[in-house]
Protein backbone atom coordinates (compact mmCIF):
# COMPACT_ATOMS: atom_id res chain seq x y z
CA UNK A 1 0.00 0.00 0.00
CA UNK A 2 0.84 3.61 -0.34
CA UNK A 3 3.59 5.63 1.72
CA UNK A 4 4.58 8.57 2.62
CA UNK A 5 5.59 9.74 -1.04
CA UNK A 6 3.19 13.04 -2.74
CA UNK A 7 3.39 11.05 -6.00
CA UNK A 8 2.10 8.14 -4.47
CA UNK A 9 0.03 9.47 -2.32
CA UNK A 10 -2.01 10.82 -5.32
CA UNK A 11 -2.05 7.92 -7.15
CA UNK A 12 -3.18 5.89 -4.92
CA UNK A 13 -6.59 8.79 -4.16
CA UNK A 14 -6.81 8.86 -7.98
CA UNK A 15 -7.57 4.85 -8.25
CA UNK A 16 -9.94 5.16 -4.95
CA UNK A 17 -11.44 8.18 -6.51
CA UNK A 18 -12.97 5.57 -9.61
CA UNK A 19 -16.56 5.18 -9.70
CA UNK A 20 -16.82 1.43 -8.01
CA UNK A 21 -14.52 -0.33 -5.35
CA UNK A 22 -11.15 -1.02 -7.03
CA UNK A 23 -10.11 -4.01 -4.47
CA UNK A 24 -14.36 -5.11 -4.61
CA UNK A 25 -16.47 -5.19 -1.24
CA UNK A 26 -15.75 -8.77 -0.65
CA UNK A 27 -13.36 -9.81 2.45
CA UNK A 28 -9.77 -11.40 1.25
CA UNK A 29 -10.24 -14.93 0.87
CA UNK A 30 -7.44 -15.69 3.23
CA UNK A 31 -9.08 -13.44 5.70
CA UNK A 32 -12.32 -15.03 5.72
CA UNK A 33 -10.93 -18.01 6.05
CA UNK A 34 -9.56 -17.16 9.73
CA UNK A 35 -13.18 -16.58 10.47
CA UNK A 36 -13.31 -19.35 13.02
CA UNK A 37 -10.22 -17.88 14.69
CA UNK A 38 -11.79 -14.58 15.60
CA UNK A 39 -14.75 -15.81 18.02
CA UNK A 40 -14.89 -14.64 21.19
CA UNK A 41 -12.16 -11.44 20.18
CA UNK A 42 -13.27 -7.67 20.56
CA UNK A 43 -10.85 -5.39 18.90
CA UNK A 44 -9.36 -5.01 15.58
CA UNK A 45 -6.79 -3.31 13.27
CA UNK A 46 -7.07 -2.97 9.68
CA UNK A 47 -4.11 -1.96 8.44
CA UNK A 48 -4.17 -0.12 4.83
CA UNK A 49 -7.89 -1.37 4.78
CA UNK A 50 -8.55 1.10 1.66
CA UNK A 51 -12.14 1.10 0.83
CA UNK A 52 -12.98 -0.56 3.81
CA UNK A 53 -13.56 -4.98 2.28
CA UNK A 54 -11.50 -5.95 5.31
CA UNK A 55 -12.61 -3.88 7.70
CA UNK A 56 -16.27 -4.09 7.21
CA UNK A 57 -15.81 -8.02 7.17
CA UNK A 58 -14.14 -7.41 10.72
CA UNK A 59 -16.90 -5.46 11.82
CA UNK A 60 -19.58 -8.32 10.47
CA UNK A 61 -17.57 -10.56 12.84
CA UNK A 62 -18.52 -8.77 15.84
CA UNK A 63 -15.26 -6.85 16.81
CA UNK A 64 -14.73 -3.01 16.93
CA UNK A 65 -12.69 -2.43 14.25
CA UNK A 66 -10.72 0.48 13.26
CA UNK A 67 -9.69 1.45 9.94
CA UNK A 68 -6.16 2.65 8.58
CA UNK A 69 -5.47 3.95 5.26
CA UNK A 70 -3.54 7.56 4.23
CA UNK A 71 -6.38 7.83 1.29
CA UNK A 72 -9.60 10.04 2.58
CA UNK A 73 -10.90 9.16 -0.16
CA UNK A 74 -10.80 5.13 0.17
CA UNK A 75 -11.91 5.53 4.08
CA UNK A 76 -15.28 7.60 2.77
CA UNK A 77 -16.10 4.56 0.54
CA UNK A 78 -15.47 2.20 3.71
CA UNK A 79 -17.20 4.31 5.79
CA UNK A 80 -20.13 4.38 3.04
CA UNK A 81 -19.55 0.40 2.92
CA UNK A 82 -20.38 0.17 6.53
CA UNK A 83 -23.27 1.96 6.64
CA UNK A 84 -24.77 0.07 3.58
CA UNK A 85 -23.62 -3.26 5.21
CA UNK A 86 -25.47 -2.48 9.07
CA UNK A 87 -22.07 -2.13 11.32
CA UNK A 88 -19.78 0.23 12.57
CA UNK A 89 -16.66 1.08 11.26
CA UNK A 90 -13.99 3.61 12.94
CA UNK A 91 -11.49 5.17 10.64
CA UNK A 92 -8.53 7.29 10.95
CA UNK A 93 -6.66 9.13 8.01
CA UNK A 94 -2.50 8.75 8.63
CA UNK A 95 0.85 7.96 7.34
CA UNK A 96 1.51 4.14 8.86
CA UNK A 97 5.39 5.22 8.30
CA UNK A 98 4.66 8.04 11.04
CA UNK A 99 1.31 7.17 12.97
CA UNK A 100 0.93 7.15 16.32
CA UNK A 101 0.67 3.27 16.86
CA UNK A 102 -1.72 2.13 19.88
CA UNK A 103 0.73 -0.05 21.64
CA UNK A 104 -1.02 -3.58 23.72
CA UNK A 105 -4.20 -2.28 21.54
CA UNK A 106 -5.99 -5.19 19.30
CA UNK A 107 -7.18 -8.86 19.54
CA UNK A 108 -6.64 -8.64 15.89
CA UNK A 109 -4.36 -6.73 13.72
CA UNK A 110 -4.93 -7.90 10.14
CA UNK A 111 -2.39 -6.75 7.18
CA UNK A 112 -3.87 -7.59 3.95
CA UNK A 113 -1.14 -7.08 0.48
CA UNK A 114 0.54 -3.92 2.90
CA UNK A 115 3.59 -3.67 0.07
CA UNK A 116 5.91 -1.34 1.88
CA UNK A 117 9.77 0.07 0.70
CA UNK A 118 12.43 -1.93 2.47
CA UNK A 119 13.17 1.27 4.32
CA UNK A 120 9.86 1.21 6.12
CA UNK A 121 9.57 -2.01 6.29
CA UNK A 122 11.26 -2.92 9.57
CA UNK A 123 9.59 -0.49 11.81
CA UNK A 124 6.51 -1.28 10.07
CA UNK A 125 6.34 -4.86 11.18
CA UNK A 126 7.57 -4.07 14.45
CA UNK A 127 4.49 -1.92 14.33
CA UNK A 128 2.14 -4.63 13.97
CA UNK A 129 3.51 -6.50 16.80
CA UNK A 130 3.34 -3.69 19.43
CA UNK A 131 -0.34 -3.22 18.27
CA UNK A 132 -1.40 -6.43 19.50
CA UNK A 133 -2.15 -7.41 22.88
CA UNK A 134 -0.46 -10.44 24.38
CA UNK A 135 -2.24 -13.49 23.08
CA UNK A 136 -3.49 -11.02 20.00
CA UNK A 137 -3.80 -12.27 16.52
CA UNK A 138 -1.81 -11.32 14.04
CA UNK A 139 -3.07 -11.92 9.89
CA UNK A 140 -1.05 -11.43 6.80
CA UNK A 141 -1.40 -11.98 3.33
CA UNK A 142 1.28 -10.64 0.56
CA UNK A 143 2.51 -11.64 -2.70
CA UNK A 144 5.82 -13.46 -3.40
CA UNK A 145 8.24 -12.24 -5.80
CA UNK A 146 7.07 -15.29 -7.80
CA UNK A 147 4.41 -12.78 -8.54
CA UNK A 148 5.62 -10.90 -11.13
CA UNK A 149 5.71 -13.59 -13.60
CA UNK A 150 2.10 -13.64 -13.50
CA UNK A 151 1.41 -9.91 -12.88
CA UNK A 152 -2.31 -10.27 -11.82
CA UNK A 153 -1.64 -7.79 -9.39
CA UNK A 154 0.89 -6.01 -6.63
CA UNK A 155 3.85 -3.91 -6.74
CA UNK A 156 5.87 -3.85 -9.85
CA UNK A 157 9.28 -4.93 -8.08
CA UNK A 158 10.29 -7.98 -6.20
CA UNK A 159 11.82 -6.20 -3.53
CA UNK A 160 8.22 -4.59 -1.84
CA UNK A 161 7.28 -8.57 -2.06
CA UNK A 162 7.66 -10.99 1.07
CA UNK A 163 9.36 -14.30 1.74
CA UNK A 164 9.17 -17.24 3.83
CA UNK A 165 12.77 -15.44 5.04
CA UNK A 166 11.68 -12.65 5.36
CA UNK A 167 8.52 -13.20 7.66
CA UNK A 168 10.52 -15.75 9.78
CA UNK A 169 13.36 -13.17 10.68
CA UNK A 170 10.27 -10.55 11.73
CA UNK A 171 8.28 -12.74 13.54
CA UNK A 172 9.92 -15.38 14.81
CA UNK A 173 9.69 -14.27 17.93
CA UNK A 174 5.69 -14.52 18.10
CA UNK A 175 3.67 -18.02 18.96
CA UNK A 176 2.26 -20.59 16.85
CA UNK A 177 3.64 -18.92 14.13
CA UNK A 178 2.34 -20.36 10.72
CA UNK A 179 3.72 -19.38 7.06
CA UNK A 180 2.04 -20.67 4.04
CA UNK A 181 3.07 -20.01 0.71
CA UNK A 182 0.99 -20.76 -2.48
CA UNK A 183 -0.32 -20.26 -5.47
CA UNK A 184 -4.13 -19.55 -5.86
CA UNK A 185 -6.29 -17.47 -8.15
CA UNK A 186 -7.86 -14.79 -6.30
CA UNK A 187 -10.80 -12.33 -8.03
CA UNK A 188 -10.65 -9.34 -6.05
CA UNK A 189 -12.35 -6.51 -7.88
CA UNK A 190 -10.66 -5.07 -10.62
CA UNK A 191 -7.28 -5.17 -9.23
CA UNK A 192 -6.45 -8.86 -8.09
CA UNK A 193 -7.38 -10.47 -10.89
CA UNK A 194 -5.77 -14.33 -11.88
CA UNK A 195 -3.43 -16.51 -10.26
CA UNK A 196 -1.13 -15.08 -7.80
CA UNK A 197 2.27 -15.62 -5.56
CA UNK A 198 0.96 -15.69 -1.91
CA UNK A 199 2.27 -16.36 1.29
CA UNK A 200 -0.08 -16.33 4.34
CA UNK A 201 1.06 -15.46 8.24
CA UNK A 202 -1.43 -16.53 11.18
CA UNK A 203 1.03 -15.70 14.12
CA UNK A 204 0.14 -14.42 18.19
CA UNK A 205 1.73 -12.83 20.10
Amino acid sequence: MPTSDSSQRQRWETRFGAPGYLFGTEPNAFLKAQAHRLRGLKTALSVADGEGRNGVWLAEQGLDVLAVDFSPTALAKARALARERGVRLRTDVADLTTWRWPKDAFDVVAAIFIHFAGAERAALFANLKSALKPGGLLLMQAYRPEQLAYRTGGPPDAEHMYTRALLEAAFGDLKEIEIREHDSIINEGTAHVGMSALIDLVARK
